[in-house]
């Protein structure tokens, strides 16, 4: 039997798990729902390390998703045989990965985040639900009044009702079964005059998606899977914007767009405790292995550990021959072809640094995603249906070009900060990279704000911003971030009996809530610090 919740959050993520935790603070009764069997979206079902701004162990994260990291390292600290100098360190990163300054394995993440959700579950404020998928929803008068949900394990499903309902989904698939005003791909250059926008509206161009695998290497041993079904096709596939086939270890520069060579070798002799991670000074996107590496032997008492442990999110395995939204299972199964073709060409035809080709010790590790055949439970979704918000995020409030090293837009109804650059991967409608510099930034509470529907609000990438912006509002902190005020927002007009609309607008309202969110340790504006 499921209580009746004040608050419902249909998807499981970041965002959906951080509006989950700040309701359940502020006394809410919640039900938070899931596709698949792990919470935490990007960091543990999609198997994706956190892409993060390079100020992020100093400032600019909310206070949770600072105790979220901490907490990640504190369990590496407590159960792993790291070596002392490793130990002692304050900013330990598992990984020694050049994408994050936190690289680690998603089951690390699943045990902290559900080690944070644990005592609201205990108390029986929070329900969770996980392998439930959204099928339809009804609205009547601006109002979501329920949710259905199909129980993936049996078929069964169930309506859910709900004071408040968040969609945390990674597609915003609840904007589109409520009939809730959104868009979906590229807008038009003249909606809101962004220099990299297309000339006309494309609402199937998105960006690519990608389904990840951990891979570790053991020399000697055999390890190649059997050739993947599409394996002819992904061979032979070169893309017109790429300088060779799209499996091979050359690529465009996402800045530059010049071709550069990847480099690739196991298990490097390095010392990763000398790894930096700073992508303001250098993207660490060249040497793949150490990219996206998640676990280092080299951090652990000797014989620990036999191989690194490295997370493939490479520009090799991008899927967009489909779009994903509305044909999800079509490319899906292609993108998840597309990730075992990879590792078969690197298993058997990879060009090696000795001059030999393939590297049949390399082993796909079910272990770490949670899965039969080692690929991640979920695809990583980089852009969602996007909510048609009170306030639209667009190129002009955050590209270097065009408002400087240290502008952007400051908002009035500012309710959290984040930073990375404008990244756009190669997209459905055949688009190469879009990369684009950017500034600290902040999100506006009218970003998060339906302009109609009155008890809905978004709490992932779904937000209020274009193609373009959200690329760099798609990260892992801005997500947790979005969720989080979601989260308080709703838990606050539930007991205020406001509407969300009245807090966006009417000044003595929001500050009212902004002094809640700054009590519980939203960071709302940034210090004097330079965008890259």
């Amino acid at each position: 039997m499921i209580p009746e919740a004040d608050i419902l959050v249909v998807g499981g993520g970041l965002g959906g798990v951080a509006a989950a935790l700040a309701a359940c603070r502020a006394g809410r009764s919640v039900v938070l729902t899931e596709e698949t069997d792990w919470i935490g979206g990007q960091l543990t079902s999609q198997a994706v390390p956190p892409d993060e701004h390079p100020w992020v162990e100093q400032f600019g994260t909310t206070a949770s998703y600072r105790r979220l990291r901490e907490e990640i390292r504190r369990y590496y600290r407590h159960w792993y045989p790291l070596r002392a100098e490793a130990l002692t360190l304050t900013d330990l990163n598992p990984g020694a990965g050049r994408v994050s300054k936190l690289c680690h394995e998603p089951r690390v993440a699943l045990a902290v985040l559900e080690g944070m959700l644990a005592p609201h579950r205990a108390a029986g404020r929070l329900t969770v639900l996980t392998e439930h998928r959204p099928v339809s929803a009804e609205s009547d008068n601006d109002v979501v009044r329920s949710v259905t949900l199909e129980d993936l394990r049996d078929g069964s499903h169930r309506t859910l009702t709900a004071r408040y309902v968040l969609d945390a989904t990674e597609t915003g698939e609840l904007l589109h079964l409520a009939g809730v005003e959104h868009a979906n791909g590229a807008e038009a250059r003249a909606e809101f005059d962004e220099p990299h926008a297309p000339d006309e509206a494309q609402p199937l161009n998105q960006q690519g998606i990608t389904v990840c695998f951990a891979l570790s290497h053991h020399e000697g041993e055999d390890h190649t899977i059997d050739r993947p079904q599409d394996y002819g096709f992904w061979r032979t596939y070169q893309p017109s914007f790429w300088p060779g086939p799209l499996l091979g270890f050359e690529a465009p520069d996402p800045r530059t767009l010049e071709p550069v060579p990847r480099t690739f070798v196991p298990n490097p002799d390095l010392d990763p405790l000398g790894v930096s991670a700073d992508q303001s000074a250098d993207a660490g996107d060249k040497e793949l292995w150490g990219f996206r590496r998640i676990l280092a032997r080299k951090l652990h008492s000797p014989g620990a550990f036999d191989s690194d442990i490295t997370l493939v999110n490479w520009p090799l395995n991008d899927y967009w021959l489909k779009p994903y939204i509305g044909q999800e299972a079509e490319a899906l199964r292609e993108a998840r072809q597309l990730s075992l073709s990879l590792l078969y060409w690197l298993q058997t035809e990879a060009p090696r640094a000795d001059g030999g080709t393939g590297f049949p010790g390399l082993r796909i590790r079910p272990d770490v995603t949670g899965t039969a055949d080692g690929l991640a439970k979920a695809a990583y979704v980089r852009e969602s249906r996007r909510i048609k918000a009170v306030t639209t995020v667009t190129e002009h409030d955050v590209a270097i070009d065009l408002v400087g090293p240290r502008g952007g837009t400051r908002h009035r109804d500012s309710v959290g900060v984040g930073s990375y650059r404008i990244d756009l991967h190669p997209s459905t409608g055949g688009d190469d990279y879009i990369d684009i510099g950017s500034v600290p930034f902040e999100i506006p509470l009218g970003a998060l704000v339906p302009r109609r529907v009155r008890n809905l609000l978004p709490a992932g990438k779904n937000i209020g911003t274009t193609h373009i912006t959200n690329g760099c509002y798609r990260l892992h902190p801005v997500e947790w971030n979005v969720g989080e005020v979601a989260g308080a927002l709703a838990a606050h007009c539930v007991a205020e009996d406001v509407e969300p609309q009245q807090v966006q607008a009417e000044d003595k309202r929001f500050e009212e809530f902004a002094r809640l969110l700054d009590r519980n340790g939203v960071q709302r504006h940034w210090p004097d610090v330079r965008g890259y």
